[in-house]
C-alpha cells in the first residue's frame, strides 16, 4: 500500500467519524462542538484529497486502483456531509438530489465512454474542477454553521452551495454534450 493509497483510505474511514460525531448524545457534546468537529473532520478530509494526488504524481506512485479509489472516496465524502446537512435541515433536498444525482449520472457515463473505448472524450476539465472546489468551500461552512467574526457561515455555504448545484448542473450538461455523439455506440 502506497501513502497516497492510505491518504484515500483514510479519507473512506472519516465518513463514519463525521456520522459519529452527529450521532453522539447531547451530554458528551454540545452543537457548536459537533459543528466545529465535523467541519474539521471534513476540511482535513479535504486537504488528503489534494495532497494524495501530489504525493502519487510527485513519487511516482499512481496505480489503477489509486485512480478509481480517489473519486470514489471524493463521492462518497460529499455525499455523506450532503445527507448529514439534509438531516440537519441545512441544505434542501432538491439541492443534495442534484449533486448526488449528478455524481452517480457522470460515474455511469464515464464507465460507459471507457467501455467503448472513448473515456477521454469525457475526462475532467475546468468546468467539474471549479464545481468541486465550491462544493468543498460549501459544505465546511455549511457543517459549521455559526459565525466566524462576521461571517455568517450559514448564509455563504448556502449561497456556495446553490452556485455550486447550478455548476453541478452546468457540468452534467456538458458532459452529455460531449458524449452525445457516442451514446448508443456499442449496443
Amino acid at each position: 500500500m502506497t501513502v497516497p493509497t492510505f491518504l484515500t483510505w483514510l479519507r473512506v474511514a472519516a465518513i463514519p467519524l463525521m456520522l459519529a460525531i452527529y450521532a453522539m448524545p447531547a451530554a458528551w457534546v454540545g452543537v457548536g462542538e459537533r459543528n466545529a468537529l465535523a467541519t474539521v473532520l471534513f476540511m482535513l478530509s479535504a486537504l488528503t484529497d489534494w495532497f494524495d494526488g501530489f504525493l502519487a504524481r510527485r513519487w511516482n506512485q499512481t496505480s489503477a486502483f489509486g485512480a478509481f479509489l480517489d473519486p470514489v472516496a471524493d463521492k462518497l465524502m460529499v455525499s455523506a456531509a450532503l445527507l448529514v446537512l439534509l438531516e440537519l435541515s441545512r441544505i434542501g433536498a432538491l439541492v443534495a438530489l442534484v449533486i448526488i444525482g449528478r455524481e452517480i449520472a457522470i460515474s455511469a457515463l464515464r464507465e460507459w465512454m471507457a467501455r467503448i473505448g472513448r473515456s477521454r472524450a469525457v475526462a475532467v476539465n475546468w468546468l467539474g474542477k471549479v464545481k468541486t472546489a465550491t462544493q468543498m468551500a460549501a459544505i465546511p461552512l455549511l457543517l459549521y454553521d455559526g459565525h466566524v467574526g462576521s461571517l455568517n457561515t450559514a448564509l455563504w455555504g448556502g449561497w456556495l452551495l446553490d452556485l455550486a448545484a447550478a455548476l453541478t448542473l452546468w457540468s452534467m450538461l456538458y458532459y452529455f454534450k460531449l458524449a452525445l455523439g457516442d451514446i448508443g455506440a456499442g449496443d
